[in-house]
């Protein structure tokens, strides 16, 4: 067996199986409202980018997006508490001074506060916190600039795009850090508000500086250059890939939603996935590529793959079963526990074991080393 075949030898997992890992447990949360299987996808994903991060610039993403996280919460709750009244339930925790308002608009400032309200918010927030944090998981954990290598020819226009809006959270966690150190050695005021607002530009500006930068740097080494410039080959690629991708979302979304029309579920998926794969295969006859030292695709990723779409399965397969447990009917009860989608998001947790170590950094010479090499 080859060394990249095992889970022990250390090197760097693909970049697509972290993504392809992620977007499974995304799927996941995507259809709960439970708050127990949405903090365990929440500790699943932190539980693996502790084990398996490195000391790359992007790897410190994951607490950007988790503070993301507490800040929609945050924020959902807030509008809730100001904006409910006390239409959603018959538990009232406190009153707020309400303002008076026209009737026409149907808004209503302050008043009575419930507690199915706010439970209600607290859920629909955790499902997007649960969402943020595991883009934040694949962020820390795969190189967004490495899936570049892996885009197909017809999308690469527009995976540069992406490319470079993915890696504006890691440059931004980046830039925050070196701006935080300088301000520090620079002394000053320590308020934590008043000195954001203060870092905050600098810190903007140079992660919008790093990603023009990335940019211009593909560009000038041909990234996206096409050899064949046939007018009608463009424009039939254009319209497989437009077509394809339209067909997938209405895949996605018919799948996802569970209330659509039989059409828009797998069948316009297929049908999508035709088309895109068609309109792929023609534009990649417009560009030439060469790609230096792929990376493996060996058992590992396919290991962590297979984790995460367990962790998608299963919570669809509880869906189909048992849909009361993962939608609860009465926020005010105490959560159910879904076993068999649990039992999938805890398998979700075994890439922290099964994906290979990194690399250990070179060792640094030693003083005496280097005056004996002198």
């Amino acid at each position: 067996m080859r060394p990249h075949h095992l889970i022990t030898h250390p090197r760097a997992l693909h970049p697509g199986a972290w993504w392809l890992w992620a977007i499974g447990l995304a799927a996941a949360a995507s259809r709960t409202m439970n708050p127990v299987p949405l903090l365990l996808i929440i500790a699943v994903s932190w539980f693996v980018v502790s084990a398996r991060r490195g000391d790359t610039p992007w790897a410190s993403s994951y607490a950007l997006f988790f503070k993301l996280a507490l800040f929609v919460i945050a924020v959902h709750l807030v509008f809730q508490t100001l904006l409910s009244g006390n239409a959603q339930g018959l538990t009232v925790l406190f009153t707020l001074p309400q303002l008076p308002l026209p009737e026409s608009t149907g808004l209503q400032i302050g008043g009575e506060v419930t507690l199915e309200a706010l439970l209600s918010a607290l859920y629909v927030a955790l499902q997007l916190a649960a969402i943020f944090c595991c883009i934040g998981a694949a962020n820390a954990l795969g190189s967004a600039r490495q899936l570049l290598r892996y885009v197909p020819a017809a999308l690469y226009e527009i995976g540069v795009a992406c490319i470079i809006a993915l890696t504006f959270a890691p440059q931004l966690a980046t830039d925050a850090r070196r701006v935080r150190d300088a301000a520090r050695l620079r002394g000053g005021n320590t308020g934590r508000i008043r000195r954001f607002g203060r870092l905050a530009m600098p810190m903007l500006e140079g992660a919008l500086e790093r990603s023009v930068d990335l940019a211009a740097a593909m560009d000038s080494r041909g990234y996206g250059r096409t050899t064949v410039s046939d007018p009608r080959s463009r424009r039939i690629t254009s319209a497989l890939v437009i077509t394809g991708m339209l067909g997938v979302c209405l895949g996605v979304y018919g799948i996802l939603s569970g209330t659509a029309s039989d059409w828009m579920g797998l069948p316009a998926l297929l049908v999508g996935c035709v088309l895109g794969i068609a309109g792929l295969v023609v534009g990649g006859r417009r560009t030439g590529r060469t790609r230096y030292r792929p990376d493996p695709e060996a058992v590992p990723e396919l290991l962590v793959v297979a984790s995460g779409l367990t962790a998608a399965v299963l919570t669809f397969w509880q869906m189909r079963v048992d849909p009361t447990t993962l939608v609860m009917g009465s926020v005010a009860k105490v959560p159910p526990v879904p076993v068999l989608a649990c039992v999938g998001i805890l398998v979700g947790a075994l890439p922290a074991f099964l994906a290979p170590p990194l690399p250990r950094p070179a060792a640094q010479a030693q003083p005496d080393e280097l005056e004996v090499a002198a």
